[in-house]
């Protein structure tokens, strides 16, 4: 049984053949990669909003301005996605021991895009990344606490 897997017909050709063509793969994604865009161009902010978000009783997350003008309030079943992404913030602000009363900016991209920026640590979020139904939470706090419908 052994000799049948001696003898190969190819020779040495078969080994060298399967490393020339990982080598072609190898170079093909590298020049594919030099070709592919790296990054995403940044778009205009058209409109911002400083945020502070804190815990509230019974589970609630308050949403103030900087200088505590109430915007917006999400009950204990209420805000799941901004719930996330505000966990996520607050994880890397225990890391770096900036305080919940840090204002976060929200922000509105001439092309439509919404992002949440944390200015204490330059960590950014954008919003649309993850649809359009969860970026809607953060889409009406800019009118929200304006007196604006």
């Amino acid at each position: 049984m052994s000799a049948m897997f001696a003898q190969n017909p190819l020779g040495r050709i078969a080994p060298l053949a399967a490393f020339a063509a990982a080598g072609l793969v190898v170079l093909a994604t590298a020049f594919l990669k030099e070709r592919a865009p790296t990054h995403v161009v940044p778009s205009p902010v058209v409109e911002t909003r400083l945020l502070v978000f804190s815990d509230a009783p019974q589970g609630a997350v308050r949403v103030n301005t900087p200088d505590g003008v109430a915007v917006a309030t999400f009950g204990s079943g209420e805000g799941g996605f901004l719930r996330g992404v505000l966990r996520t913030f607050a994880r890397e602000r225990r890391g770096s021991a900036v305080g919940a009363e840090q204002p976060f900016e929200l922000a509105r991209h001439a092309d439509g895009r919404v992002s949440l920026k944390d200015p204490a640590n330059g960590q950014i979020v954008v919003l649309d990344a993850f649809g359009a139904t969860n970026a809607a939470a953060f889409v009406s706090l800019f009118k929200a606490g304006k007196g604006e419908p």
